[in-house]
């Protein structure tokens, strides 16, 4: 997280990727794959060099980004929220649609993976540690492919 003197530093000019970087805590390369896919669009512009310059709103989008992220949202997710909020709309209602979703599909895998679970257990009460001769002649390993 930047610092108060920092933040207000930035208000002013436009930031180099560098300053972003340092400020945000992420990457370079991973702010410049953000611009490249689109979403730091209205904040971003070049020098006459073809250098990135950052408005220091990108710091807020970046945090935004990061915050989605840490909840599960994809790129294409954030990507969506953040056009909504560039068209002068709060978008409120579809990040709460997105984190229904994510939720609803941790629930899933949460079920899926306590099956699993039993499953193992089952599996792993009835080991044997040395499978019939017969059995082991044919397989790979007896306990996990019965015959």
């Amino acid at each position: 997280m930047h610092s108060l003197s920092n933040a207000m530093l930035c208000k002013s000019s436009p930031l180099k990727i560098g300053a972003v970087a340092t400020l945000t805590g992420l990457p370079v390369k991973t702010i410049r794959y953000y611009d490249d896919i689109g979403l730091l669009t209205p904040t971003v512009a070049r020098s006459n060099s073809k250098y990135r310059l950052f408005d220091p709103a990108v710091l807020d989008r970046l945090a935004f980004v990061k915050r989605a992220k840490s909840f599960g949202l994809s790129l294409t997710e954030i990507r969506d929220i953040l056009a909504i909020r560039d068209r002068g709309e709060l978008p409120c209602d579809e990040v709460k649609r997105y984190l229904q979703q994510h939720r609803q599909a941790i629930t899933e895998q949460i079920q899926a993976l306590e099956q699993l679970r039993a499953e193992l257990d089952h599996l792993l009460l009835d080991w044997q540690p040395a499978p019939p001769m017969p059995l082991a002649a044919h397989t790979i390993c007896p306990n996990l492919q019965p015959a």
